[in-house]
């Protein structure tokens, strides 16, 4: 069912994986670490979604109860538009469906240029929330700027599941939304 889309993704992270790479100096994830995790709206397509949600149902039914409590709570407390909120899915700092995970948990971390254009005519450079935290990218982030070169790639969720490679595997990822609204 999700043949291609698993060969979309072996293509992705092979890119992701040098992108990390060339940045490492830079970059601070490591096990353990979850701020990418603990306050966010994480965009997901339909594709995306329920591929996570096969990876759900492989979890023991005691994780699952955790998960479905806190997309509960979650729900209740849900604001509306731009509700940032942990993960559900975030379980002792870890992914509790790491394999399964959506774009937007595979490019995290990196810095990279968005195709949107800044007051001066330059493109726009979107870094991790975690610069502020003294994380990625923190020794290179100099006045609201990051002093080294960017990928040169918008790694945004919809520049993905529009691009090239995910045309390639004939891939219809359906609507974006905070992965919370695809819970009803």
């Amino acid at each position: 069912m999700f043949e291609n889309y698993e060969q979309f993704l072996e293509e992705l992270e092979m890119k992701l994986k040098n992108y990390f790479e060339f940045h490492s100096d830079y970059i601070c994830c490591k096990e353990g670490c979850s701020k990418c995790c603990e306050v966010g709206d994480y965009p997901f397509s339909f594709l995306e979604m329920n591929y996570l949600m096969h990876g759900f149902m492989k979890l023991d039914k005691k994780t699952q109860n955790i998960i479905r409590e806190k997309i509960q709570k979650l729900k209740q407390k849900d604001t509306g538009k731009h509700f940032f909120y942990e993960c559900p899915f975030l379980i002792n700092n870890r992914c509790s469906v790491y394999k399964y995970r959506g774009i937007i948990c595979r490019t995290f971390g990196l810095a990279y240029f968005i195709s949107k254009k800044s007051d001066k005519g330059e493109p726009y450079v979107k870094l991790p929330e975690c610069v502020k935290q003294g994380l990625n990218y923190s020794k290179v982030y100099k006045n609201g700027e990051v002093q080294v070169e960017p990928i040169k790639e918008n790694l945004d969720t919809p520049n993905i599941i529009n691009s090239d490679l995910a045309k390639k595997y004939n891939l219809d990822f359906g609507d974006i939304q905070s992965m919370l609204y695809w819970f009803d």
